[in-house]
C-alpha cells in the first residue's frame, strides 16, 4: 500500500470538494493535513521533511508578501490600478487589459510577484465595475502563467532551462519560438473566459475612479520597493548572461525590495502580521508531502514502464503537464533537464520543457504556485474563492488549446 499516493489523492479530493459535513477547509489546512499524515505514518522522517522545504522559495514569498501588503495597506496599489486600467472602456477591454498587461509584466517581473500584487487589484476592479471576481481572478491566473512563458526570466523554471540548457542566446530563442504562440494563447484565454462567463462581459461603459493614498509615508516606501524589484530584476538579467558565476538569487531580490518597509516603516509589524502566512504554511506542507510522494518511487516506475521517448516534444509536454501537478514545475524541470541535455536535444526540446512545465499551471490549481497565491489571497482579503472544479472547467480546455498551439509552433515551424 503506497501511503503517500493515497494521501496525495485524498488531498486532491479535499481540494476539489473543500467541505466535509459542516467543516469547510482552506487550501493550506488540506495541504497541512496531508503533510502531517505522511509524517505521522513514517513515510518521511522529520529531517527529510525539514530538508524538503525550500528556504529560497519561502524567503522569496515572504519578501514579496511584505511588498504586496505595503502596496495595498498604503493605497498605492489602487493608485496604480487607475493608471493601468483607466483606458479600458468595457468589460471586454478590462479583461483584455488584465490578460495582456499582467501577461507582459510577468515576462520580466516574475509571475509569483504579480500574483501577490494583482489579486487585491483585480478584486477592487471587480467591485468597482460590478463584475464577478471569479472571472477577473481567472484572467489574472492565466495571464501571469501564459505571459511568463515567453521570457527566460519569466519564472524560475525558464531560468533553469536558459542557464543549464546552454542556449547560445536565450532571449532570442525564447522570443523567436514562443512570442507568437504566447499572444495566440492569451487571446485564447480571453475567448474561453468569455465562453464560460459570457454573462460577466456586460456592455456597460466602465467608469474608473482615482483613489487617494491612505498612508503617504508607507506609499513612498512601497513605491521604492517596487522600483527596487524592477532594478534588481534588470541586474539579475545582466548577471545571468554576462557573469553567470555570480549567484544573484531571486530570493535576494525579494528581501532587498522588502528591506525599506521592514527597516524604515513604523508600521512594519502591522504589515508583517497581515501578510499571507497561510500561503507560506501551504508551501511548506506541500514540499513535505511531495517529497514523500517522490521518495515512494511511484511516478519514476510509471515512467519507466511507459517506454516513452523522453526527448520527443510530445512526451516532454505530457510529462510536464502530469508531473508539474505532483512535484511542482521547478523540481520537474530540475529532474528532466539533465535527461534532455544528455540526449543532445536542440533548443526546441528545451523550450518545450520550459513552456510545458509553465503551462501546466493552467490545468489545475496545484499546477502553479501563482494559482495558490491568488486563490488564498482572494479568500483572505475578500472572502472570494475559486473551487478546484471552477478552475479546472476553464483550465482544462485552455491548457489543451495552449499545448496544441505551442506544440504546432515548436514541431512544424
Amino acid at each position: 500500500m503506497n501511503i503517500p499516493i493515497i494521501v496525495l489523492c485524498a488531498v486532491f479530493v479535499l481540494i476539489a470538494v473543500r467541505r466535509v459535513g459542516n467543516l469547510h477547509f482552506g487550501l493550506w489546512q488540506i495541504m497541512l493535513l496531508g503533510a502531517v499524515t505522511v509524517l505521522v505514518t513514517g513515510q518521511i522522517g522529520p529531517r527529510e521533511a525539514l530538508g524538503a522545504i525550500d528556504p529560497d522559495i519561502m524567503l522569496f514569498l515572504f519578501g514579496v508578501f511584505v511588498v504586496g501588503q505595503a502596496l495595498e495597506e498604503s493605497g498605492y496599489l489602487f493608485h496604480l490600478s487607475y493608471l493601468m486600467f483607466r483606458r479600458a472602456g468595457s468589460a471586454d477591454g478590462l479583461i483584455l487589459s488584465i490578460l495582456f498587461g499582467f501577461g507582459l509584466a510577468s515576462a520580466f517581473l516574475m509571475n509569483d510577484t504579480l500574483a501577490v500584487i494583482g489579486t487585491p487589484l483585480v478584486l477592487l476592479l471587480a467591485k468597482q465595475h460590478r463584475m464577478p471576481p471569479k472571472v477577473l481572478l481567472l484572467a489574472l491566473a492565466f495571464a501571469v502563467t501564459i505571459g511568463s512563458v515567453v521570457s527566460p526570466i519569466g519564472n524560475p523554471q525558464n531560468l533553469l532551462v536558459a542557464i543549464h540548457g546552454r542556449m547560445p542566446n536565450p532571449f532570442v530563442e525564447f522570443f523567436r519560438h514562443l512570442a507568437l504562440p504566447t499572444v495566440i494563447s492569451l487571446f485564447a484565454a480571453f475567448f474561453i473566459l468569455k465562453f464560460f462567463y459570457h454573462e460577466s462581459f456586460h456592455g456597460d461603459a466602465l467608469v474608473h475612479v482615482r483613489h487617494d493614498l491612505r498612508d503617504k509615508p508607507l506609499a513612498r516606501l512601497a513605491r521604492l520597493s517596487l522600483i527596487l524589484i524592477i532594478i534588481l530584476v534588470a541586474v539579475k538579467l545582466a548577471l545571468v548572461f554576462t557573469m553567470p558565476q555570480i549567484d544573484f538569487r531571486l530570493t535576494w531580490i525579494a528581501l532587498i525590495a522588502a528591506a525599506p518597509i521592514l527597516f524604515f516603516s513604523p508600521k512594519r509589524w502591522r504589515v508583517v502580521r497581515q501578510i499571507d502566512w497561510r500561503t507560506l504554511v501551504f508551501f511548506a506542507a506541500m514540499f513535505v508531502l511531495m517529497e514523500s510522494v517522490w521518495m515512494s518511487g511511484f511516478f519514476q516506475s510509471l515512467m519507466a514502464r511507459g517506454n516513452l521517448n523522453p526527448a520527443s516534444i510530445g512526451t516532454i509536454f505530457a510529462v510536464s503537464m502530469l508531473l508539474s501537478q505532483i512535484i511542482s514545475n521547478v523540481p520537474l524541470v530540475a529532474l528532466y533537464l539533465p535527461i534532455l541535455i544528455h540526449a543532445g536535444t536542440s533548443s526546441k526540446e528545451l523550450l518545450a520543457l520550459a513552456s510545458g512545465s509553465t503551462l501546466a499551471g493552467n490545468l489545475f490549481i496545484l499546477g502553479a504556485a501563482s494559482n495558490v497565491i491568488i486563490i488564498q489571497n482572494a479568500e483572505r482579503k475578500g472572502g472570494h474563492s475559486l473551487s478546484f472544479i471552477e478552475f479546472a472547467r476553464v483550465g482544462i480546455p485552455l491548457t489543451l488549446v495552449n499545448v496544441l498551439v505551442y506544440w504546432l509552433f515548436l514541431v512544424l515551424l
